[in-house]
Order: structure tokens, then sequence, then C-alpha cells
């Protein structure tokens, strides 16, 4: 006789041992069906997490998108202004005589800050700066066209200091402090220069557009990159 694996229910009534079998089948089939469901259960869960995420995901997408198009949309535009010049008269401008040279070292200006003269064989990279710049590279920027905007940081406000950056042209011009200046304010180009008290003078954009990139320089289309950046430089 088959001896009974222990564990296992027997009966000597075969229907008994029927009910039995059929018994312990309902019994598999009832844990079959819950781990069944328990597994559509965890389904159900990774599911709705992942939509969560990419729910999540997507509005953070989207909220990223928008604050880089509003960046766009609302960042202030350089000031645009027409090369060469009308030869119009500004009131206040001063205008000078200076030559053109290369030379080595420092150079006593007649002008404060200096509009022209002698002037290192390297230009100033055209940008904006937040400490004062060497004069003669500077100058050999003018002779590029550029236009120098110096400022006292003692009688300039941040306010002050903003409204200059709106009236900036993208290019080939310089912003930075300077020591010792007659005006809180003072524009140079090459061989003209024009003193300010006010960071809203209406005379500011008018000067950017009778000497921004002005023909008469002695280099009207030289560079104003491409040299030397200057202590600290910030766009």
């Amino acid at each position: 006789m088959t001896p009974t694996p222990p564990g296992k229910r027997t009966s000597g009534n075969p229907a008994a041992r029927a009910h039995i079998e059929l018994t312990v089948k309902q019994q598999r089939e009832q844990q079959k069906q819950q781990k069944l469901a328990e597994y559509q259960r965890q389904l159900a869960r990774r599911r709705r997490s992942r939509l969560t995420w990419w729910i999540v995901g997507g509005a953070a997408a989207v909220a990223i998108v928008a604050v880089i198009t509003a960046s766009i949309v609302f960042a202030p535009k350089p000031a645009g202004y027409q090369a060469g010049g009308t030869g119009a008269t500004i009131e206040g401008v001063e205008t000078f005589s200076n030559a053109t040279q290369h030379v080595s070292g420092t150079v006593d200006y007649p002008q404060n800050p200096p509009a022209g003269g002698p002037h290192n064989q390297y230009w100033l990279n055209c940008g904006i700066y937040d400490q004062p710049q060497t004069n003669e590279n500077a100058v050999h920027s003018l002779e590029h066209g550029a236009v120098w905007v110096t400022y006292d940081k003692t009688r300039v406000s941040a306010a002050d200091l903003d409204a200059l950056k709106a009236q900036l042209p993208p290019s080939y011009a310089i912003l930075s402090p300077y020591e010792g200046l007659p005006t809180p304010i003072v524009l140079s180009a090459w061989n003209a220069q024009l003193k300010l008290d006010s960071a809203t003078d209406s005379r500011i954009p008018t000067f950017f557009e009778e000497y921004w990139r002005s023909q008469n320089v002695p280099e009207p289309t030289a560079s104003c990159s491409g040299a030397i950046d200057g202590p600290g430089k910030q766009s």
C-alpha cells in the first residue's frame, strides 16, 4: 500500500476523498485568484504613479517653457541706432582734434576721461564693466567707432545704472565706472564728449545716433572685440 504523504488529508471513503480533493482545488484556485488580484492592484498603482509623474513632469515642462518664453519676450531689448551720424549739433557736446598714434606706457590725456589721442596697440573689448578700465586700451576702442560711457559710482544709483544700460547698443559701446569725473556721467567718442548729470538725459540717445560707429574715426571698420577683456567684465 502506498504511504500517504505527510500533511495530505486522506479518507477511506471515496466520496469523502473526492470532497477533500475538491476543497483543496478550491483553496488553490482561491489563492491563485487572490494573487492575481494583488498583481492587478500593483499594476494599477504603477499605472497611476506613472500617470502622476507624467502629469507633474508635463506641467513642469510647460512651466519651464513659459518662463523661458517670458524671459525672451519681456527681456529689455538693446537700443538700436543708425551708424554714421548726420552732422547734427548736440547741445553741450565738446569736440577736439586728437591725433592717433600707437604708444607704449601711459598717456597724459588732455580730456578727462580721454576722447581720443595716442593709445595702446591693443583695444579694450566692448562691453559692460563694473571696474575702471585702462585709458590707453579704451581710447583704441574709440578709434574703432565705439562710445565709452563712464560714470561716477558715488553719484550714480543702481536705478541710474540700469537706465544707462538700457540705452546701450548691442555692440561698439563700453560702460565702466571712472574715478574723478567732472560730472556723474560722461559720454566719450573719438574727438567728441558730452558731460551729463542724469542717466535719463534725452541727449544720450542723440549722442549715440551721431557718434556711434562714426565714419569719421581713424578706423571706422575695425573690430571692437577679439583683443583685451578688462577687469570686471559683466557682458
